[in-house]
């Protein structure tokens, strides 16, 4: 089927389609080796040569959109040198080739989006669209009204200011605290850092929300598909154009 080019280069994930329209603009983009500057004609992507910059598209794949709950133990990558348990593992029967959004650390459990969208993948996870997450977590030590406002109005943790959090205690479990803490940033154990600046170890720690989306009806190491309303809001929130069917 015939697609407008700006499509094909967003769907190849080398950019959001507003930004592939100013590479077809740039003159950028070549099809069987003419520049192609108009916007908005259309081609068969399997039947055509695309170059963006000289380098050929990747071959497509269909997108496919999951959300994993996952547990503890198993590594945020797709493909871990040293042979250990990955995320994909717990998604067997899916052939594309499909990559985690962003990484939850080893001992980290909870929601995890796994696609092969590398359009929405980057901008999900772009600090510009503030895309929010949160955490539930268990800690030792009480979580004072001023450690409270501390994690609220922002941090100074070794790689600098941390944004603004939404905190909100949940009480006591089995001697620990419980909080959930919704920030938009993507640090490297960023949650767990936050609270040991102000005097708590995260004993335990699991992503309850992202982007919108939640776990209801997803038990611990259990997937689903995404649905096509929710793949468009997710869309929405990359600053991207809506997925087309």
């Amino acid at each position: 089927m015939a697609e407008r080019l700006q499509k094909i280069i967003s769907q190849a994930g080398v950019a959001s389609r507003r930004a592939a329209e100013k590479l077809i603009e740039a003159g950028r983009v070549a099809v069987d080796g003419q520049v192609v500057r108009e916007l908005g004609l259309k081609f068969e992507a399997e039947e055509h040569i695309i170059t963006v910059d000289g380098k050929p598209l990747a071959s497509r794949e269909r997108h496919v959109y999951f959300l994993l709950n996952k547990p503890k133990g198993y590594l945020s990558t797709a493909k871990d040198e040293r042979g250990r348990r990955t995320v994909l593992d717990l998604l067997p029967e899916v052939r594309e080739r499909i990559y985690p959004v962003g990484r939850l650390d080893n001992n980290t459990e909870g929601l995890l989006l796994i696609t092969n969208d590398g359009a929405l993948m980057n901008g999900l996870l772009h600090p510009k669209y503030e895309v929010e997450k949160t955490y539930v977590a268990r800690v030792t030590g009480e979580l004072t009204p001023e450690k409270i406002k501390a994690l609220r109005e922002g941090l100074l943790l070794e790689d600098g200011m941390t944004a603004p959090a939404r905190v909100k205690l949940l009480g006591e479990d089995r001697g620990l605290t419980r909080a959930a803490i919704t920030i938009h940033e993507g640090r490297n154990r960023q949650v767990r850092r936050m609270f040991a600046a102000v005097g708590c170890d995260v004993r335990a720690l699991k992503r309850t929300r992202f982007a919108g989306l939640t776990l209801l009806g997803v038990p611990r190491g259990q997937h689903r598909a995404l649905q096509a309303q929710e793949v468009q809001a997710l869309y929405r929130l990359a600053g991207l154009e809506e997925a087309e069917a």
